[in-house]
């Protein structure tokens, strides 16, 4: 071997085996931080899976955060966006980056039989006292959050720049990041260059990270259709339009929008998931309602979707009869939920990181979803910013394996049994979102 190609492979060594000496090392400095928090973590996320607040309703929640932050060292405003927390630490010159959590727990009896179940009944929006449950993971979502939180400033030695930490209400509802937007966030606070967040997986083994670049969730809009009829006696239909048998034909008529109007391969999902009329078997109703959830990930699948609803529902009605001021009235709610789309370049790069820290084969490619989460809204501002959103496995080895015996899965996001395996699922979040912080600060800022 040449002189010159011989030194060049010992500098090229040379680097590898320091960069994986600078990788072991940052690994232990976050895992020891860990370690000397993690009763503080393990707290924490009993406290708020039993102490799980509604949509809107996240006020005991809110000061919680809020009093973790400031007790880390971050600058904390409250009530910001409803009931919002934003948290600043600035650390010199350097990028911003924005770590996001949401906080709202959903109307669930739990049912897991856990030690430290949620036992909270809580009135809804229509009055209604109802059980409430942390059924979406989202106490596991504020724990990791804060982990990494403090873990960041506990080796603040280590990186350059500001960190932004926002606590949102109201994910379930599609309302929290319009709030937190609508009052200025991008505003009144640094614009980071990048935004980041998790979100549990109910199907992805404690340990791991899931994620891919480009569509990752999907566009949710809410469509209600209220279909009109003529009434009268059950054993008369003769003499009525009957409004069921309409918005039957309708139901069945969406469904050909997606296998007949669409490319095979292109994602889309019409569910109706609410049919109400009548009031009594030998009563033919005069309207019936319907409402329905439309899953999408490009504009013009979706605004062709919407329109054939229209059509659909138009033309079921007047095959049956009905007036032109009797046609059914569709309802498109103003505000969907945008799509996740992670940012390619960014996933790429933290990618990296999560191998680095986590091992290659605890990274793992998932495609998109068919779910919707507010957090893509973050990354559809004028200040066009970069977003990633990963999956962070939380299910027990042993119950995973279990379930592929019996050819069952695990309780799913959004069930009265789902249970997150806490400590491994905590500390793969902070690790692993901890390493990727530093590294991104670093990287951007050696540019």
């Amino acid at each position: 071997m040449r002189p010159q190609y011989l030194l060049s492979t010992m500098l090229l060594l040379g680097f590898a085996s320091i960069s994986t000496a600078q990788t072991n090392d940052l690994k232990t400095k976050i895992n020891q931080q860990i370690d000397k928090q993690y009763a503080r973590y393990d707290s924490l996320y009993k406290y708020l899976h039993q102490h799980p607040e509604l949509s809107f309703q996240e006020v005991e929640t809110s000061k919680r955060m809020a009093k973790e932050l400031r007790s880390i060292g971050f600058e904390v405003t409250t009530n910001f966006g409803g009931n919002g927390v934003v948290g600043i630490f600035k650390n010199g010159k350097g990028p911003v980056i924005m770590v996001r959590t949401d906080m709202d727990a959903l109307p669930v009896e739990e049912k897991t039989g856990l030690p430290y179940e949620s036992k909270i009944k809580a009135k809804n929006d229509k009055g209604d006292i109802v059980s409430v449950m942390h059924a979406c993971g989202h106490d596991m979502h504020m724990t990791v959050f804060t982990g990494v939180a403090n873990t960041m400033i506990q080796l603040k030695k280590l990186w350059q720049g500001t960190l932004i930490v926002i606590a949102q209400q109201a994910e379930e509802r599609n309302g929290g990041s319009i709030e937190m937007l609508k009052d200025g966030l991008f505003e009144k606070f640094p614009v980071p260059n990048y935004a980041l967040a998790f979100h549990v997986n109910s199907t992805l083994e404690a340990g791991t990270v899931g994620l891919s670049a480009g569509p990752f969730f999907a566009t949710v809009d809410d469509v209600d259709i209220t279909i009109y009829g003529k009434g009268g006696h059950g054993a008369y239909p003769q003499k009525t339009i009957d409004p069921i048998v309409i918005a039957s034909r309708v139901v069945l008529d969406l469904q050909t929008i997606v296998s007949r109007e669409l490319s095979p391969l292109t994602p889309a999902v019409i569910t109706v998931g609410s049919f109400h009329g009548g009031t009594q078997r030998n009563i033919i109703p005069d309207e019936v309602k319907l409402s329905l959830t439309i899953r999408t990930y490009t504009d013009d699948v979706r605004q062709h979707i919407l329109t054939a609803i229209q059509r659909i529902a138009r033309g079921a009605a007047l095959t049956a009869g009905m007036p032109d001021d009797k046609l059914p009235l569709v309802t498109i709610d103003p505000n969907p939920t945008p799509a996740v789309i992670n940012d390619p370049k960014l996933t790429e790069t933290v990618t990296q990181f999560y191998k680095s820290a986590l091992g290659e084969s605890n990274v793992i490619f998932v495609g998109p979803e068919m779910v919707g989460e507010d957090f893509g809204r973050y990354g559809k501002t004028k200040e066009n910013i970069p977003i990633l959103l990963t999956w962070l496995g939380s299910v027990d080895p042993q119950v995973l394996a279990s379930c592929k015996e019996n050819g069952t899965i695990p309780p799913p996001l959004h069930s009265p049994q789902f249970a997150p395996l806490p400590e491994k699922t905590i500390r793969t979040g902070i690790l692993s979102m901890t390493y990727s912080l530093i590294n991104l600060y670093n990287k951007v800022h050696s540019k």
